[in-house]
């Protein structure tokens, strides 16, 4: 439990500083370039100081001159710290409304082209598609962790479709994550972080032209993700 409260008060002290430095410089210039790189150090750090640890797999496979759609598992609240900054260039994800009424965080994240979702909304669910099809159009990438919510034993739960309505909406490639790891150190509904090697997998892209059907587009990424999943 140390390890945890160590790492959410490096972020709460982190977070302010971090902003009163980074957030004139965007209102001035419209760059969020260092902001989003002073996030992702302060989230990568955080994860370090909790004891957690992580060994990629299949990075090389990405083109950094290319936009993507990043489909991941996910398992704990560890993920999102872990997995962000290791992606290259920028990546949008999709966030629960009710964060963008944080102060400071809030604001960072509208900087950050975040798209605020509505998980009991369903209408909303379809805006929020069309608003992650406009940021990938900027070039951005879009990380989605495709249960849409954390599973409790680390096996993987049924997809939501939007993320496949996205992917077809946009054409670009998608890449499977695969997170192995992270049920370990932080499963859903511990509080308490164990000292951890994560194995973070990026499988081969699947190209627009290999999509098939949405079905077998979101067949396609889950094998993928369980293929790198540990049998037990």
């Amino acid at each position: 439990m140390i390890r945890t409260i160590l790492m959410l008060t490096f972020w709460a002290l982190y977070l302010p500083v971090a902003a009163v430095f980074c957030f004139p410089w965007v209102l001035i210039t419209g760059d969020v370039r260092p902001l989003y790189r002073v996030a992702m150090w302060g989230a990568a750090a955080g994860v370090r100081i909790a004891g957690i640890r992580a060994r990629t797999v299949g990075l090389e496979r990405l083109d950094r001159s290319r936009t993507y759609v990043f489909m991941s598992n996910h398992v704990s609240n560890i993920d999102p710290p872990l997995l962000i900054p290791l992606l290259p260039g920028r990546t949008s994800v999709l966030v629960k409304k009710e964060l963008f009424k944080v102060p400071i965080l809030g604001r960072a994240m509208r900087m950050g082209s975040l798209v605020p979702v509505d998980r009991g909304n369903r209408d909303a669910g379809i805006a929020a598609v069309h608003d992650a099809a406009g940021v990938i159009k900027q070039g951005i990438h879009m990380t989605i962790y495709v249960e849409g919510h954390r599973s409790y034993d680390g096996k993987l739960l049924p997809f939501k479709k939007g993320p496949f309505y996205l992917a077809e909406e946009c054409r670009i490639p998608v890449i499977p994550v695969t997170i192995s790891g992270t049920h370990e150190a932080m499963p859903k509904g511990r509080f308490s972080i164990k000292p951890t090697l994560v194995t973070v997998t990026f499988h081969s892209p699947i190209e627009p032209n290999d999509f098939g059907t949405r079905e077998n587009l979101m067949e396609k990424v889950r094998a993928a993700i369980e293929s790198a999943l540990p049998e037990e």
